[in-house]
């Protein structure tokens, strides 16, 4: 066993079936799963203290299908291996557990597998969503990006049973050489018109990247999951509940970096 699998230790001394987890999806491209710290296809292992593991209430599920006790870089053994680092999804946990501790255990649920992560019981609150890197460099899949997003949006709801599962979207920043993303205008402005109840978006424009020109910094992450939380816990989500007109009404906020949140 390397370090790093070492280091995502498995929770054996409470039960998961019995926690009331808030589930959370991470999904999209690198970004999502984190390259904050990565240089040349290495991890410099530094881990900010609000990227920090919370053994009681931050989970992680992981690709055996097994709970376990989250820490960075939390995409480990989804779809990389030395070359993951930080990511938004630790800070986002963080954030969401100061602002409201009472909040619950948080599982993260990096790419796929949510119906089976939802198996021992649980609460599906919502879908993080960083992605569009690949497509600001070709003008057709730029052009269709948001008719695509929309699409996904609507069949995974229907495959979740969850009509009005929230959404938020981190809104794709402008990369810088060597990076060449001709079309992240493009993609942009898909990402600010997608029209769906329940979908917020958090705009990375002017957080800090690497010298990839693409992936954001460590600092960059933490920054974003913070601003996802703010995002989050101040939308007036609509629900199946108490909305049962066709026509439901919601609210579609942007979060910038001017934002005044304090993690």
């Amino acid at each position: 066993m390397s370090s790093k699998d070492k280091d995502h230790r498995l929770i054996t001394s409470r039960n998961t079936d019995r926690l009331n987890k808030q589930i959370f999806i991470l999904a999209g491209q690198s970004n999502m799963a984190g390259q904050g710290g990565v240089s040349y296809g290495y991890w410099d292992g530094i881990v900010p203290i609000e990227s920090q593991p919370n053994p009681d209430n931050i989970l992680r599920f992981r690709v055996n299908t097994k709970w376990e006790i989250a820490h960075e870089p939390l995409n480990y053994g989804v779809d990389c291996l030395s070359n993951c680092g930080v990511g938004p999804g630790m800070a986002f946990a963080n954030a969401i557990l100061k602002k409201v501790p009472n909040f619950g255990a948080i599982g993260l649920v990096p790419c796929s597998r949510v119906k089976i992560s939802l198996r021992d019981g649980g609460t599906l609150r919502a879908l993080l969503w960083y992605h569009g890197e690949s497509d600001s460099k070709d003008k057709y899949t730029a052009k269709y990006y948001k008719s695509k997003f929309e699409k996904f949006v609507q069949d995974l709801r229907t495959e979740l049973n969850s009509p009005l599962l929230p959404v938020v979207v981190v809104v794709l920043h402008h990369p810088k050489q060597p990076f060449v993303g001709e079309f992240v205008d493009v993609v942009r402005e898909a990402q600010f018109d997608i029209d769906l109840p329940n979908v917020i978006k958090v705009d990375a424009k002017g957080l800090p990247l690497n010298s990839d020109g693409i992936h954001l910094t460590t600092q960059g992450q933490v920054k974003l999951g913070n601003m996802m939380a703010e995002a989050f816990l101040r939308a007036k989500f609509a629900s199946a509940k108490n909305n049962s007109n066709k026509d439901l009404s919601y609210d579609v906020l942007v979060y910038r970096l001017t934002s005044s949140f304090n993690p």
